[in-house]
């Protein structure tokens, strides 16, 4: 490990070179590489530069365990230990941070949401999940944007997909791809009885230009008027846009700007990330059992979490953890439940590197 560190710390320098040379900074596009890369190495060179401080402390304190003065001797005992408890525990953060990395991790998402099993009441849970997306996001310090919405009557979404913008947004959000169960008592149930229905939720890293090439004669691309509830805007213009893509039979719609050109824009960002989606799937299930997570495969068939109304409870099937605060949770206050789906990751990678 220690080898490949101080071939880091190598490779780190010349970086911190050509990122202060005057060719680097005449190309946009390559300096933002070089930071790209200055920025995901950092933590690791800041962490081993601490275990190369502690472990020279260490050899100093050795050094003067043989000191004649008693009192020295006491010091450098104390000095010793703790520079070794230091020197234990930046290991174990260097294992963490050699893990691979998820290129993905740094990019916007994409966030897909379809009602499934359960008709009107998973329309309108899919209406809560998004909710308590959009308040995740915005106490993250992330934007969201929608992108296309097929609302029902009663305020629900059969389907709604929409942009978090930010960074890290992927990494913190990757994990919410799959079934979400919900088990409540509907408005409209007059007997009381608790009704299970289910949402689908697809969480897409956006794909850069460079990464999914798009063949224009591929695509047929159709203005469309509007439709939806609400709005003098809607019915009135023909702004929506819906994309084919030929060689998948993908279907794009959008709707949610009145620009034509935004609704376009935005479109082809949603093509771009399903095509980049469906290239990593494919990827996925080439190297299944080297890259999937042990926390779950992301697959949008396999139920992860469980919203129980009634207990007011929530669970991730993954981890078996149960959090007994939906209503918080429901009110974006997921970070917890992220982070230990994070940490329960990390521990499998770590096992799978031993």
């Amino acid at each position: 490990m220690f080898e490949k560190l101080k071939t880091i710390e190598a490779n780190y320098a010349e970086l911190e070179a050509r990122l202060s040379s005057p060719d680097a900074a005449a190309d946009p596009a390559v300096f933002a590489r070089l930071m790209r890369e200055h920025k995901a190495q950092a933590p690791i060179i800041e962490a081993y530069r601490a275990y190369c401080t502690a472990q020279a402390g260490m050899e100093e304190a050795r050094v003067m365990l043989d000191e004649d003065d008693a009192e020295m001797r006491e010091l450098a005992e104390a000095e010793f230990y703790a520079c070794r408890d230091r020197c234990a525990e930046l290991t174990e953060q260097l294992k963490i941070l050699l893990l691979p990395r998820d290129p993905n991790d740094d990019k916007n998402v994409i966030v897909e949401i379809r009602g499934g099993a359960g008709g009107e009441e998973a329309a309108l849970f899919a209406a809560v999940l998004y909710r308590m997306y959009c308040m995740y996001a915005e106490a993250a310090g992330f934007k969201t944007s929608r992108i296309n919405t097929s609302e029902t009557e009663l305020g629900g979404f059969k389907e709604i997909s929409f942009m978090v913008e930010g960074d890290g947004a992927y990494s913190r959000l990757k994990f919410e791809s799959g079934v979400h169960r919900v088990q409540r008592v509907p408005e409209t149930e007059v007997s009381g009885r608790i009704h299970t229905s289910t949402v689908t939720v697809a969480v897409l890293p956006e794909a850069e230009d460079i990464e999914v090439e798009i063949n224009p004669a591929d695509l047929k691309i159709e203005t469309i008027k509007s439709s939806g509830a609400g709005g003098q805007h809607v019915n009135k213009t023909e702004s929506a846009i819906r994309l084919l893509h030929k060689p998948t039979g993908i279907v794009i719609e959008c709707q949610d700007e009145r620009s034509q050109f935004k609704n376009r824009d935005k479109a082809m960002k949603l093509l771009r990330s399903r095509l980049y989606d469906m290239k990593q799937s494919a990827q996925d299930e080439a190297i299944a059992s080297a890259r999937r997570s042990q926390v779950g495969t992301g697959d949008r068939s396999e139920r992860i979490r469980t919203y129980n109304y009634p207990q007011g409870r929530v669970s991730d099937h993954r981890i078996g953890l149960t959090l007994y605060s939906l209503e918080a949770f429901l009110n974006g206050e997921i970070g917890g439940m992220i982070d230990a789906l994070i940490a329960a990751d990390t521990a499998a990678k770590l096992s799978q590197s031993e």
